[in-house]
């Protein structure tokens, strides 16, 4: 530790990994300086909703500085950090400043990953952000209106053609999300097109969707998005996407709306580190978080590769980011008072949770297996209590509860001038 009486912590982050590990230390005898190129603090598991219109953006973020209130030992700072400089120890900001550290935690997430054609971005976009989320909703409902206005029945057909490129948890998500809005939420809103034609269609290049599942649970997830309409195709990658649709194989279908949930990868700040990654780009780091040969740095959620007992990396889950955050507070604060390290960091492993539709999803917690409804009251359960801030939890189960007797969904709102087709989408409001 440094000589310094009042050490510095920078945290680059404020998702999960970096926000557990700043509260953690919220007595400790630290100034900490947390550092986010957005100022708030994301429930990412429930993105999708805001995507699809089941959600307003603040129903699942929250302003780092309101979290932080109270904690006096932080400042926040909104800013991107660029690289790091280990041996003069600070981290340079995209404005051309830079912080001093005498610790540092690194939880700058992931991004997307194309597999090599990041030209397939502008046409097939992924969800990783709110501005992400807004953009898909905008994408997803402007596509029936160019229906509704289109007399071409071929060019009618295409913007009534969905596809969702991944068999996650997101793209299952997404995917069954999107079929109810077509056969329900939609239902007599037009004139000239029946919603309930729309083509859904999941893509996955692995032989099942929610591989991270058990069979037996990826065969049910599977049956219950056919049940809601969605046509699951599994076993070939795409190879081709462009404006007008995507190529499977030998065939080319159209389809004007194409989303992307097939891969991650992480965040380039890694990189700046110059340690060793995996092929995913993420830092190896040693069993208590550290970077080699940098005691003073640790990496932590989706940016860290660690892999477990069992032979596998600890997955790039929220669970595992708040352990990771939370084992990283722990350490340093054995530091600060002169006790040994807590022991290596194992991943709890919390269970899965995938939801399809309107009482439909799957869980998956240790040797419990659920599907069906009560798999959906489980999971929507779940997501609830782990939402921050007691509005969130409310409006949240509030407008479910509404969407689950009416199918309607309350922020089916298309932002920006409909006639520009990628205008920059406006926030919404808080209010």
């Amino acid at each position: 530790m440094p000589h310094d009486p009042v050490p510095h912590l920078v945290i680059v982050g404020g998702g999960f990994a970096g926000l557990w590990a700043t509260r953690a230390l919220a007595n400790a005898p630290l100034r900490i300086t947390l550092i986010d190129r957005r100022n708030h603090h994301l429930f990412q598991p429930l993105l999708y909703q805001v995507a699809t219109a089941g959600l307003s953006s603040p129903d699942i973020a929250a302003p780092l500085r309101h979290i932080l209130r109270r904690q006096h030992n932080v400042d926040v700072r909104l800013g991107e950090v660029v690289s790091i400089d280990k041996q003069q120890r600070r981290v340079l900001l995209g404005d051309a400043t830079y912080v001093d550290y005498d610790l540092l935690v690194v939880a700058s997430g992931a991004t997307h990953a194309y597999f090599g054609h990041d030209e397939w971005a502008k046409d097939a976009p992924g969800l990783k952000t709110l501005d992400d989320a807004l953009l898909l909703r905008r994408k997803l409902l402007l596509a029936f209106e160019r229906a509704e206005a289109e007399s071409d029945p071929d060019k009618k057909a295409a913007w009534l053609s969905f596809a969702v490129v991944g068999g996650g948890p997101t793209g299952v998500e997404l995917a069954g999300t999107l079929a109810e809005i077509a056969r329900h939420t939609l239902k007599n809103e037009f004139r000239h097109i029946d919603p309930a034609s729309a083509k859904v269609r999941l893509v996955e290049a692995g032989p099942r969707v929610l591989s991270s599942f058990p069979d037996t649970l990826s065969l049910k997830a599977r049956q219950q998005l056919e049940r809601l309409g969605v046509e699951v195709l599994t076993g070939t990658p795409v190879n081709n996407i462009d404006a007008q649709g995507f190529q499977l194989g030998d065939t080319f279908v159209p389809a004007r709306t194409v989303v992307w949930a097939a891969g991650v990868a992480a965040s380039p700040l890694g990189r700046t580190l110059e340690v060793p990654l995996d092929r995913a780009g993420r830092v190896q780091v040693l069993p208590d978080l550290t970077v080699p040969g940098h005691p003073e740095i640790f990496v932590a959620g989706d940016l860290a590769s660690l892999m477990q007992d069992d032979g596998r990396p600890v997955p790039g889950v929220a669970p595992a980011a708040k352990q990771m955050g939370a084992h990283i507070a722990d350490s340093i604060r054995a530091r600060l008072h002169g006790k040994p390290a807590p022991p290596p960091f194992r991943y709890n492993d919390q269970g899965n949770l995938a939801t399809i539709g309107r009482m439909a999803a799957i869980v998956h917690v240790g040797k419990l297996q659920l599907s069906g409804l009560l798999a959906w009251w489980f999971w929507l359960a779940a997501h609830v209590f782990f939402l921050i801030g007691f509005r969130n939890r409310l409006v949240v189960l509030l407008n479910w509860g509404v969407a689950y007797w009416s199918y309607q969904r309350s922020a089916r709102i298309i932002l920006g001038s409909p006639y520009e087709s990628r205008k920059p989408v406006a926030p919404e409001s808080t209010q």
